[in-house]
Protein backbone atom coordinates (compact mmCIF):
# COMPACT_ATOMS: atom_id res chain seq x y z
CA UNK A 1 0.00 0.00 0.00
CA UNK A 2 0.83 3.17 -0.61
CA UNK A 3 2.23 5.28 2.60
CA UNK A 4 3.56 8.64 1.03
CA UNK A 5 3.69 10.57 -2.59
CA UNK A 6 6.99 12.36 -2.80
CA UNK A 7 6.84 15.46 -5.58
CA UNK A 8 9.68 17.96 -6.21
CA UNK A 9 11.16 16.85 -9.62
CA UNK A 10 9.89 18.88 -12.89
CA UNK A 11 10.52 15.38 -14.84
CA UNK A 12 10.23 11.72 -15.27
CA UNK A 13 11.74 10.20 -12.70
CA UNK A 14 14.51 7.10 -13.64
CA UNK A 15 16.53 6.10 -11.07
CA UNK A 16 16.77 5.65 -7.14
CA UNK A 17 19.35 4.90 -4.67
CA UNK A 18 19.85 4.14 -0.89
CA UNK A 19 22.55 5.80 1.57
CA UNK A 20 23.86 2.77 3.09
CA UNK A 21 22.98 4.00 6.54
CA UNK A 22 19.15 3.84 5.30
CA UNK A 23 18.99 7.98 6.39
CA UNK A 24 18.47 9.53 3.09
CA UNK A 25 18.01 8.39 -0.75
CA UNK A 26 18.68 9.91 -3.83
CA UNK A 27 16.67 10.06 -6.71
CA UNK A 28 18.21 10.90 -10.55
CA UNK A 29 15.36 12.25 -12.94
CA UNK A 30 14.80 13.92 -16.89
CA UNK A 31 14.64 17.15 -15.23
CA UNK A 32 18.26 16.99 -15.14
CA UNK A 33 19.24 17.09 -11.33
CA UNK A 34 19.94 14.48 -8.84
CA UNK A 35 17.44 15.21 -5.21
CA UNK A 36 18.28 13.58 -1.82
CA UNK A 37 15.62 12.57 0.70
CA UNK A 38 15.25 11.74 3.81
CA UNK A 39 13.79 8.53 3.92
CA UNK A 40 11.58 8.98 7.45
CA UNK A 41 9.87 12.26 6.30
CA UNK A 42 10.05 12.29 2.51
CA UNK A 43 11.33 15.64 2.91
CA UNK A 44 13.89 17.10 -0.05
CA UNK A 45 17.35 17.45 1.72
CA UNK A 46 19.09 18.82 -1.21
CA UNK A 47 19.37 19.04 -5.03
CA UNK A 48 21.98 18.87 -7.71
CA UNK A 49 22.54 19.73 -10.96
CA UNK A 50 25.37 19.25 -13.24
CA UNK A 51 24.12 16.34 -15.42
CA UNK A 52 22.32 17.75 -18.83
CA UNK A 53 20.42 14.99 -20.15
CA UNK A 54 18.34 13.04 -18.21
CA UNK A 55 19.63 10.66 -15.05
CA UNK A 56 19.64 7.02 -15.24
CA UNK A 57 21.72 5.14 -13.14
CA UNK A 58 22.66 6.51 -9.50
CA UNK A 59 24.95 4.54 -6.54
CA UNK A 60 25.53 5.23 -3.45
CA UNK A 61 29.02 3.88 -2.09
CA UNK A 62 29.39 1.93 1.48
CA UNK A 63 33.15 2.71 2.29
CA UNK A 64 33.60 6.38 0.73
CA UNK A 65 31.22 9.53 1.07
CA UNK A 66 30.69 8.94 -2.32
CA UNK A 67 27.60 9.12 -5.06
CA UNK A 68 27.98 8.24 -8.61
CA UNK A 69 25.25 9.51 -11.61
CA UNK A 70 25.33 8.49 -14.95
CA UNK A 71 22.93 9.59 -17.38
CA UNK A 72 21.59 10.09 -21.42
CA UNK A 73 25.02 13.17 -21.90
CA UNK A 74 27.37 10.33 -21.64
CA UNK A 75 28.68 11.38 -18.13
CA UNK A 76 29.80 9.19 -15.51
CA UNK A 77 30.84 11.38 -11.93
CA UNK A 78 31.20 10.69 -8.62
CA UNK A 79 30.01 13.30 -6.80
CA UNK A 80 31.35 14.16 -2.60
CA UNK A 81 28.87 14.26 -0.42
CA UNK A 82 30.90 16.15 2.03
CA UNK A 83 31.50 19.09 -0.35
CA UNK A 84 28.10 18.18 -2.55
CA UNK A 85 30.14 18.29 -5.81
CA UNK A 86 31.44 16.39 -8.45
CA UNK A 87 34.97 15.29 -7.94
CA UNK A 88 35.83 12.96 -10.94
CA UNK A 89 34.49 12.55 -14.05
CA UNK A 90 34.61 9.14 -16.47
CA UNK A 91 34.91 9.93 -19.83
CA UNK A 92 34.54 7.12 -22.68
CA UNK A 93 31.10 6.55 -22.91
CA UNK A 94 30.07 7.21 -27.07
CA UNK A 95 26.60 7.58 -26.31
CA UNK A 96 23.87 7.68 -23.04
CA UNK A 97 24.67 5.33 -19.91
CA UNK A 98 21.85 3.44 -18.81
CA UNK A 99 22.98 1.36 -16.06
CA UNK A 100 25.58 1.90 -13.34
CA UNK A 101 26.89 -0.54 -10.40
CA UNK A 102 29.37 -0.33 -7.70
CA UNK A 103 31.56 -3.33 -7.26
CA UNK A 104 30.92 -4.91 -3.63
CA UNK A 105 34.20 -5.20 -2.35
CA UNK A 106 36.53 -3.87 -4.92
CA UNK A 107 36.84 -0.06 -5.90
CA UNK A 108 35.23 -0.34 -9.69
CA UNK A 109 32.14 1.20 -11.13
CA UNK A 110 30.41 -0.26 -14.18
CA UNK A 111 28.80 1.46 -16.61
CA UNK A 112 26.62 0.16 -19.65
CA UNK A 113 24.98 2.38 -22.21
CA UNK A 114 23.83 2.61 -25.93
CA UNK A 115 26.89 1.78 -27.47
CA UNK A 116 26.45 -1.92 -26.40
CA UNK A 117 29.51 -2.01 -24.02
CA UNK A 118 30.00 -2.24 -20.27
CA UNK A 119 32.92 -0.17 -19.01
CA UNK A 120 34.71 -0.66 -16.25
CA UNK A 121 36.49 1.82 -14.37
CA UNK A 122 38.83 2.38 -11.95
CA UNK A 123 37.24 5.18 -9.06
CA UNK A 124 40.16 6.56 -7.95
CA UNK A 125 42.27 7.29 -11.25
CA UNK A 126 38.95 7.83 -13.46
CA UNK A 127 40.98 5.38 -15.87
CA UNK A 128 38.84 2.97 -18.01
CA UNK A 129 40.25 -0.77 -16.88
CA UNK A 130 38.08 -2.81 -19.37
CA UNK A 131 35.63 -2.03 -21.72
CA UNK A 132 33.21 -5.45 -22.05
CA UNK A 133 32.14 -5.38 -25.79
CA UNK A 134 30.23 -8.30 -26.62
CA UNK A 135 26.63 -7.54 -26.51
CA UNK A 136 24.80 -6.54 -30.04
CA UNK A 137 22.78 -3.62 -28.44
CA UNK A 138 22.08 -1.19 -25.58
CA UNK A 139 23.32 -2.60 -22.51
CA UNK A 140 19.87 -2.03 -20.10
CA UNK A 141 20.81 -3.64 -16.89
CA UNK A 142 23.90 -4.76 -14.71
CA UNK A 143 24.46 -5.92 -11.04
CA UNK A 144 28.06 -6.90 -9.66
CA UNK A 145 29.04 -9.70 -7.30
CA UNK A 146 32.19 -10.33 -5.34
CA UNK A 147 32.88 -13.24 -6.67
CA UNK A 148 32.78 -15.03 -10.31
CA UNK A 149 30.46 -14.27 -12.56
CA UNK A 150 31.34 -10.47 -11.04
CA UNK A 151 29.40 -8.74 -13.86
CA UNK A 152 25.89 -9.80 -15.46
CA UNK A 153 24.71 -7.66 -17.62
CA UNK A 154 21.45 -7.60 -19.52
CA UNK A 155 21.23 -6.14 -22.65
CA UNK A 156 18.33 -5.07 -25.74
CA UNK A 157 19.71 -7.79 -28.02
CA UNK A 158 18.02 -9.99 -25.18
CA UNK A 159 21.22 -11.54 -23.74
CA UNK A 160 22.40 -11.91 -20.28
CA UNK A 161 26.17 -12.10 -20.67
CA UNK A 162 28.37 -13.18 -17.40
CA UNK A 163 31.60 -11.54 -17.46
CA UNK A 164 35.48 -12.40 -16.01
CA UNK A 165 36.57 -9.37 -14.35
CA UNK A 166 40.00 -10.59 -14.76
CA UNK A 167 40.41 -10.94 -18.29
CA UNK A 168 37.78 -8.93 -19.22
CA UNK A 169 35.69 -11.74 -21.22
CA UNK A 170 32.37 -13.70 -21.57
CA UNK A 171 31.96 -16.72 -19.51
CA UNK A 172 28.62 -17.30 -20.81
CA UNK A 173 25.60 -16.02 -22.31
CA UNK A 174 22.15 -16.81 -21.40
CA UNK A 175 19.83 -16.76 -24.55
CA UNK A 176 16.35 -17.67 -22.13
CA UNK A 177 14.66 -14.26 -23.25
CA UNK A 178 13.06 -13.16 -26.74
CA UNK A 179 12.30 -9.84 -25.82
CA UNK A 180 14.90 -7.14 -23.77
CA UNK A 181 16.29 -7.80 -20.54
CA UNK A 182 15.66 -4.09 -19.39
CA UNK A 183 15.78 -5.86 -15.49
CA UNK A 184 18.12 -7.91 -13.49
CA UNK A 185 17.69 -8.31 -9.98
CA UNK A 186 20.44 -10.44 -7.46
CA UNK A 187 18.89 -11.91 -4.66
CA UNK A 188 20.55 -10.36 -1.73
CA UNK A 189 21.51 -13.83 0.40
CA UNK A 190 20.42 -16.99 -2.08
CA UNK A 191 22.90 -17.55 -4.78
CA UNK A 192 20.60 -16.31 -7.61
CA UNK A 193 18.92 -13.60 -9.99
CA UNK A 194 15.99 -12.72 -11.63
CA UNK A 195 15.68 -11.57 -14.67
CA UNK A 196 12.88 -9.41 -16.62
CA UNK A 197 11.48 -8.91 -20.41
CA UNK A 198 8.52 -8.58 -21.67
CA UNK A 199 7.74 -12.15 -22.34
CA UNK A 200 9.06 -13.61 -19.03
CA UNK A 201 11.03 -12.94 -15.76
CA UNK A 202 13.07 -15.74 -15.41
CA UNK A 203 14.94 -17.14 -12.66
CA UNK A 204 18.94 -18.48 -13.15
CA UNK A 205 20.97 -19.90 -10.85
CA UNK A 206 24.23 -18.69 -9.67
CA UNK A 207 27.38 -18.84 -10.63
CA UNK A 208 26.32 -20.85 -13.28
CA UNK A 209 23.60 -19.28 -14.56
CA UNK A 210 21.11 -22.12 -14.98
CA UNK A 211 17.34 -21.46 -15.46
CA UNK A 212 15.59 -22.27 -12.56
CA UNK A 213 12.04 -21.28 -13.87
CA UNK A 214 9.76 -18.62 -15.12
CA UNK A 215 7.76 -16.56 -12.57
CA UNK A 216 4.02 -17.59 -12.86
CA UNK A 217 2.54 -15.20 -14.64
CA UNK A 218 2.73 -12.47 -17.12
CA UNK A 219 2.74 -8.84 -16.34
CA UNK A 220 2.09 -8.24 -20.40
CA UNK A 221 3.96 -4.46 -20.21
CA UNK A 222 7.50 -3.81 -20.58
CA UNK A 223 9.00 -4.30 -17.05
CA UNK A 224 11.61 -1.33 -16.25
CA UNK A 225 12.65 -2.41 -13.06
CA UNK A 226 12.85 -5.03 -10.54
CA UNK A 227 13.96 -5.47 -6.74
CA UNK A 228 14.15 -7.93 -4.16
CA UNK A 229 14.47 -8.24 -0.35
CA UNK A 230 15.75 -10.79 2.35
CA UNK A 231 12.20 -11.72 2.83
CA UNK A 232 11.89 -12.80 -0.96
CA UNK A 233 9.42 -10.71 -2.03
CA UNK A 234 9.88 -9.20 -5.40
CA UNK A 235 8.29 -6.09 -7.00
CA UNK A 236 8.30 -5.24 -10.93
CA UNK A 237 8.09 -2.08 -11.97
CA UNK A 238 5.93 -2.12 -15.63
CA UNK A 239 5.81 0.48 -18.12
CA UNK A 240 1.71 0.95 -17.23
CA UNK A 241 2.07 1.87 -13.96
CA UNK A 242 1.58 -1.72 -12.41
CA UNK A 243 3.70 -2.93 -9.63
CA UNK A 244 3.54 -6.73 -9.06
CA UNK A 245 4.62 -8.72 -6.16
CA UNK A 246 6.13 -12.13 -6.45
CA UNK A 247 7.18 -14.75 -4.24
CA UNK A 248 10.70 -15.32 -5.11
CA UNK A 249 10.88 -18.86 -4.34
CA UNK A 250 7.44 -20.54 -6.22
CA UNK A 251 7.23 -17.81 -8.47
CA UNK A 252 3.70 -16.84 -7.69
CA UNK A 253 2.33 -13.37 -7.96
CA UNK A 254 0.72 -12.53 -5.28
CA UNK A 255 -0.73 -8.93 -5.23
CA UNK A 256 -1.03 -6.62 -8.02
CA UNK A 257 -0.88 -2.85 -7.68
CA UNK A 258 -1.51 -0.05 -9.95
CA UNK A 259 -0.30 3.20 -9.30
CA UNK A 260 -2.50 6.08 -9.17
CA UNK A 261 -0.94 9.38 -11.46
CA UNK A 262 -0.57 12.22 -9.79
CA UNK A 263 -3.64 14.73 -10.25
CA UNK A 264 -3.09 17.31 -13.41
CA UNK A 265 -1.26 14.13 -15.34
CA UNK A 266 -2.64 11.97 -17.94
CA UNK A 267 -3.28 8.52 -17.40
CA UNK A 268 -0.44 7.35 -19.88
CA UNK A 269 1.78 8.91 -17.67
CA UNK A 270 1.63 6.00 -15.31
CA UNK A 271 4.68 3.97 -15.73
CA UNK A 272 7.19 3.16 -13.06
CA UNK A 273 10.92 3.15 -14.32
CA UNK A 274 12.96 2.47 -10.76
CA UNK A 275 12.46 0.58 -7.83
CA UNK A 276 14.14 0.12 -4.45
CA UNK A 277 14.11 -1.50 -1.77
CA UNK A 278 15.41 0.30 1.66
CA UNK A 279 18.04 -0.95 3.70
CA UNK A 280 15.65 -2.75 6.11
CA UNK A 281 13.73 -4.55 2.98
CA UNK A 282 10.35 -2.78 4.79
CA UNK A 283 10.14 0.11 2.35
CA UNK A 284 10.01 0.35 -1.44
CA UNK A 285 10.25 3.96 -3.24
CA UNK A 286 8.98 3.64 -6.97
CA UNK A 287 10.47 6.46 -9.37
CA UNK A 288 6.97 7.72 -11.92
CA UNK A 289 6.49 8.90 -14.76
CA UNK A 290 3.87 11.54 -13.61
CA UNK A 291 7.08 12.75 -11.50
CA UNK A 292 6.76 11.43 -8.51
CA UNK A 293 8.23 9.20 -6.09
CA UNK A 294 6.29 6.97 -4.27
CA UNK A 295 7.05 4.57 -1.03
CA UNK A 296 5.50 1.64 0.12
CA UNK A 297 5.16 -0.25 2.73
CA UNK A 298 3.20 -3.54 3.70
CA UNK A 299 0.07 -3.41 5.27
CA UNK A 300 0.60 -4.60 8.81
CA UNK A 301 -3.29 -5.10 9.27
CA UNK A 302 -3.64 -7.87 6.36
CA UNK A 303 -4.91 -11.33 6.78
CA UNK A 304 -5.83 -14.12 4.93
CA UNK A 305 -9.06 -13.35 4.31
CA UNK A 306 -8.91 -9.90 3.21
CA UNK A 307 -5.55 -11.20 1.05
CA UNK A 308 -6.39 -14.88 0.26
CA UNK A 309 -3.65 -16.38 -1.42
CA UNK A 310 -4.83 -18.08 -4.79
CA UNK A 311 -2.03 -20.16 -5.45
CA UNK A 312 -2.13 -23.20 -7.31
CA UNK A 313 1.16 -24.55 -8.02
CA UNK A 314 1.31 -25.42 -11.92
CA UNK A 315 2.12 -29.71 -12.43
CA UNK A 316 4.55 -28.45 -14.80
CA UNK A 317 6.37 -26.17 -14.77
CA UNK A 318 7.77 -24.44 -17.62
CA UNK A 319 11.68 -25.11 -17.58
CA UNK A 320 12.70 -22.82 -20.63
Amino acid sequence: MVMQVISGHLGWVRSVAFDPSNNWFCTGSADRTIKIWDVASGRLKLTLTGHIEQIRGLAVSSKHTYMFSAGDDKQVKCWDLEQNKVIRSYHGHLSGVYCLALHPTIDILLTGGRDSVCRVWDIRTKMQIFALSGHDNTVCSVFTRPTDPQIVTGSHDTTIKFWDLRYGKTMSTLTHHKKSVRAMAPHPKEHSFASASADNIKKFSLPKGEFLHNMLSQQKTIINTMAVNEDGVMATGGDNGSLWFWDWRSGHNFQQAQTIVQPGSLDSEAGIYALAYDVTGTRLISCEADKTIKMWKEDETATEQTHPLNFKPPKDIRRF
